[in-house]
């Protein structure tokens, strides 16, 4: 479904992803993980079409990004990006049609038949029907990102990258919007996540970032080990098993003082 083929993206002269190449699989759901300044969210740019790579190139259904209008990507990669501030005080139902734009024509009469169809789904789908004519500044940070969710699922595309969905999020709307997202059977979905233990959670694969570049993908369980973890974030790791869920459970662990090492 998403080829990312030798992407570099350079930015003020600085190389922000060094010759990235990874694949998602149609329907999977992938972590991007990583430490901060890793490059996962100007990775997710470049598979949403939102920044051009200097080099390689990013396709979606065998379809190179960077040849298509803006409209043309919004029907095939809707996403869901950290920030929850909207600016102004629309009311849930306007927020989550507005992923409807890339069905509609701007300078002639487009009356986006399945628009209304498609809107009421995506409420359904993230159970946010019952706030559809509430206004979005009056909502808790978890009925926002659920909202952002809806928006993203009523723009119809195959493909939904998110970024650090469960940020600023308390752990009963990180496990919602996860088991939400997880439950996605239609989209494939990449999600920017920074807690590990939820990335191994939920997620059929984790692609490791580190400096720019990809230093491991694979299951959780292979990518997610206490030797590379360490390297990667520069702090003694240890990983074990969660006992409630079976997968990997992530701990960091404080380094001994210098006069110690």
């Amino acid at each position: 479904m998403i080829s990312v083929e030798g992407v570099s993206v350079h930015a003020g002269g600085v190389e922000i992803l060094s010759d990235v190449s990874l694949d998602v699989e149609e329907g999977e759901f992938l972590a991007l993980v990583g430490p901060n300044g890793a490059g996962k969210t100007t990775l997710l740019k470049a598979m949403g079409g939102l920044v051009a790579p200097s080099s390689g190139h990013v396709t979606v259904d065998d379809r190179d990004l960077g040849v298509l209008s803006a409209r043309e990507v919004g029907r095939l990669v809707a996403r869901v990006p950290q920030e929850t501030a909207f600016g102004f005080d629309f009311t849930v139902r306007e927020i989550v049609a507005m992923g409807r734009t890339p069905y509609r024509a701007r300078l002639r009469r487009n009356p986006d038949p399945d628009g209304d169809e498609r809107v009421q789904a995506a409420l359904d789908r993230t159970e946010t029907a019952a706030l559809a004519e509430r206004s979005v500044e009056g909502l808790s940070g978890g009925e926002k990102q659920r909202v952002l969710l809806a928006r993203a699922l009523a723009q119809d595309a195959p493909v939904l990258l998110l970024d650090e969905p469960t940020a600023n999020l308390d752990i009963n709307h990180q496990v919602r919007t996860l088991d939400l997202v997880a439950g996605l059977t239609d989209e494939t979905v990449v999600a920017a996540i920074h807690d590990l233990e939820l990335a191994a959670r939920y997620c059929d694969r984790v692609a490791l970032l580190a400096g720019g570049r990809l230093r491991a993908m694979g299951a959780p369980e292979e990518v997610l080990t206490a030797e590379r973890l360490e390297s990667v974030f520069d702090t003694p790791v240890a990983v074990g098993e969660n006992p409630a869920t079976g997968t990997a459970s992530v701990t960091a662990l404080s380094r001994p003082p210098l006069s110690e090492r």
